[in-house]
C-alpha cells in the first residue's frame, strides 16, 4: 500500500525512532508524525504485547525484565528493517548499546526530552507501568530520569518536550529537527 506524502513535508527516507522516558510522548508524538508525513507508525511495546497476547505488566510479572528486554530488541530489529516509518519505543529500549547501534545504523532515534515534572504529572495516575509499581513512584521515577538521561543524551537529535505544547506542536518540533538530516528527511 501507498501512503501519498503530504506536500511540503518532504519524502522520509530512514525510519524515525521516538525515545524518551515513561510519559514523554513517544507513542502519541510518533502517531502525529507518522500522519504528518503520510507513514506507517509502529509501537515496539505493542507489537510486543501482540506477540505474547499479554500486556507489558504481565510480561514482566511472568518473565521478568531481562527476558522482555531480549524481545525488544527483536521487535525492534524487525520493524527497523521493514519500510521506514516513525517507531515509538518502551522507556527502556534504547539503554541497551546494540539497540542504540542498531537505531543509529539503520534510522534515526530522535529524543523527546520532558522535564521530571512534566514525565510525574503525565504517569502518576497510571498504573501500567511496571517499573513504577513500587511504594514510592515518584521517587523510582526520579532514580529512573537520572540514571537514563544520560543515555538519552546519546540520541541522534534531541527535542525537548513540555506540557505547554500540543501532540500536534510536538510533531511539528520534531519535522523541524529532522530538517537538519536530509539523509533522513528529503526536502518536499
Amino acid at each position: 500500500m501507498t501512503v501519498a506524502q503530504p506536500k511540503g513535508k518532504g519524502k522520509l527516507k530512514k525510519t524515525v525512532v521516538m525515545v524518551g522516558m515513561m510519559g514523554a510522548g513517544k507513542t502519541a508524538v510518533g502517531k502525529a508524525l507518522a500522519q504528518k508525513l503520510g507513514v506507517a507508525f509502529a509501537d515496539s511495546d505493542a507489537e510486543i504485547e501482540a506477540a505474547a497476547n499479554m500486556s507489558i505488566p504481565e510480561i514482566f510479572a511472568r518473565d521478568g525484565e531481562p527476558f522482555f528486554r531480549r524481545k525488544e530488541s527483536q521487535v525492534i530489529a524487525r520493524l527497523l528493517s521493514e519500510r521506514s516509518g516513525i517507531l515509538s519505543t518502551g522507556g527502556g529500549a534504547f539503554l541497551a548499546e546494540d539497540n542504540r547501534r542498531m537505531i543509529s545504523e539503520l534510522g534515526v532515534s530522535v529524543w523527546l526530552n520532558a522535564d521530571l515534572d512534566t514525565l510525574w504529572n503525565r504517569v502518576r495516575h497510571k498504573d501500567t507501568r511496571p517499573l513504577l509499581r513500587t511504594a514510592d513512584p515518584r521517587g523510582a521515577l526520579t532514580r529512573i530520569y537520572e540514571d537514563r538521561v544520560p543515555i538519552y543524551a546519546l540520541a541522534d537529535l534531541t527535542v525537548p518536550s513540555d506540557a505547554t505544547v500540543s501532540v500536534e506542536g510536538m510533531a511539528d518540533r520534531v519535522i523541524e529537527a529532522l530538517a537538519v538530516r536530509p539523509d533522513v528527511l528529503e526536502p518536499g
